[in-house]
């Protein structure tokens, strides 16, 4: 026992002398990469600045955002568990990442473990001709005819909500609800119902929401991949999502071989793939198109739930939050509303209608761009990248454009909440458009956003039109919180009533594949 204290007696201080040099190491190389750029002189070994990232994330954002703007460039750096970051608050300077000038020199990321949660197919991380294949096959699934569709399904949907939410609040009229997961629900009901329609059946659906839930938890998760732990029940849950979306895909098929009409996004999708097969097979080709078998159909459909689910989510409660505190705003959606359509006339918004309602598009538009619901788009240097004449990014960085900070460049008076700046006197969204990233800009531009958008407006007229509304206030309640999209701090506590005579008497119920 004594030989063996006595011998790590004599190592520790060359232990020591190690691990104080391997710390030292790390401090030179991060200062190596900052170069002149703001951002703290020394990190913590490894995890750098992790733990306030964690605790309070506004902040942390914040702090990098005021860091930058004290910079020429409008750059700033940081360190978080063992990785040099990179944040851009300059919009010029994030366009020559989202432009992809040269393919391998970034890397969209999307989520930091994204492919173990995902795997490779997500479209987040399709690069090159294959990414501008399969984008070029998703693009008849939003056309005015498609979208048109979609329409009335969405709005189905969000009446069936809101009368679970009136009921909610007719039992305690006194006890505000939140409104965070509600919508969430809301909104994945939606996606299940626009993307596959009539081909999952109420006890997939069922499944289907709880390995949802299963993944959205453990996207919040570390990376353990291991029996019990949040992240392998996300990635076996993703693991099922997609088998059930497979089925799906191939049912869709089936149906639009024998000739019939596209009834939600799939049918469009399988319509087009079809087409596409068909025309393989008669020039003699023995394997179909890529992106057209059910397994990689259903993956991608996964990506659209995925990416339908969390950012319209924020927008709905921003939505709900700024109507609230701009009476005025509330005051001008509901009388353009009321003039075009009425909750008591037994129809649904078509399509033409909701074209009509351009203040209202305005007040979605201004939601967006006032809070982007996903505030950063991280992106992964593929090798060193000459940002400006004096500083060039590091092969290896997390590089953090913020869509949130360019949403307030340009704009007159950008902090105020305006929807008139995107009336069509004002036209700021095209005089600023490089300014408005919150559905990011070049090759991964959000394909949805008009579905996105059109959710949002159809939300809005139906929300206001329908319901009375009060947010229950309380210090702070507005305040942004990352969830990991942002929204009020609060969750959205909210006092809702009816405020029309009655619903819509048309069928309500969405036909399911029992």
């Amino acid at each position: 026992m004594d030989s063996i204290w006595s011998t790590l007696t004599s190592v520790a201080p060359y232990i020591t002398s190690l691990i104080a040099l391997l710390l030292l190491l790390e401090q030179v190389k991060y200062l190596k990469k900052k170069r002149s750029l703001p951002g703290p002189l020394l990190v913590w070994p490894f995890v750098g600045s992790a733990i306030s990232l964690v605790l309070n994330p506004v902040k942390f954002w914040d702090v990098q955002a005021a860091l930058a703007k004290s910079s020429s460039l409008g750059v700033s750096a940081n360190y978080i568990i063992g990785r040099f970051i990179v944040f851009i608050q300059n919009t010029e300077l994030s366009h020559q990442l989202f432009a992809n000038v040269r393919p391998d020199a970034f890397h969209l990321i999307g989520h930091p473990f994204g492919k173990k949660l995902f795997g490779e197919h997500n479209l987040i991380y399709m690069m090159g001709q294959d990414h501008k294949d399969l984008r070029r096959r998703i693009a008849p699934n939003f056309t005015p005819r498609a979208l048109a569709t979609y329409i009335s399904l969405q709005q189905r949907i969000i009446l069936q909500h809101f009368k679970k939410w009136e009921s909610l609040c007719s039992g305690n009229p006194s006890k505000p609800i939140v409104l965070r997961l509600l919508c969430r629900d809301m909104n994945l009901e939606t996606s299940q119902t626009v993307f596959v329609g009539p081909y999952m059946t109420k006890k997939a659906r069922e499944d289907f929401e709880r390995d949802y839930n299963l993944f959205n938890v453990g996207l919040m998760k570390l990376p353990i991949d291991l029996p019990g732990f949040g992240f392998r029940k996300a990635r076996l849950a993703v693991s099922r999502l997609v088998k059930s979306l497979t089925v799906c895909a191939g049912q869709s098929k089936s149906k639009m071989k024998s000739g019939k009409e596209p009834s939600c996004l799939i049918d469009f999708w399988m319509q087009e793939a079809v087409k596409e097969i068909d025309a393989a097979f008669e020039a003699g080709e023995s394997s179909p198109p890529r992106h057209t078998s059910d397994v990689e159909i259903g993956g991608h459909i996964f990506d659209f739930l995925f990416a339908a689910q969390d950012a319209s989510t924020s927008s709905l409660l921003w939505a709900v939050t700024l109507l609230d505190s701009h009476p005025d705003v509330l005051a001008k959606v509901r009388a353009e509303v009321s003039s075009i359509w009425s909750p008591e006339s037994d129809t649904l918004i078509t399509a033409e209608q909701l074209t009509e309602m351009k203040y209202t598009q305005a007040v979605a538009r201004e939601i967006v761009r006032f809070r982007a619901p996903a505030t950063l788009v991280p992106h992964i240097a593929g090798e060193d990248f000459q940002l400006t004449e004096s500083y060039t990014i590091p092969k290896g960085a997390i590089v953090f454009p913020s869509v949130f900070e360019s949403s307030f460049q340009g704009f007159t008076d950008p902090d105020r909440f305006d929807p008139d700046r995107f009336s069509e006197e004002r036209q700021e969204d095209r005089m600023y458009k490089r300014n408005f990233l919150a559905f990011g800009a070049g090759a991964h531009q959000c394909v949805g956003q008009r579905y996105a958008l059109n959710h949002l407006v159809l939300f809005i007229a139906m929300f206001t039109s329908i319901l009375d509304f009060k947010r229950h206030r309380t210090d702070g309640c507005d305040d942004i919180a990352y969830v990991p999209t942002i929204c009020p701090k609060d969750d959205c506590l909210v006092h809702l009533s009816r405020r029309c005579a009655r619903y819509p008497s048309f069928e309500q119920s969405v036909i399911l594949n029992d």
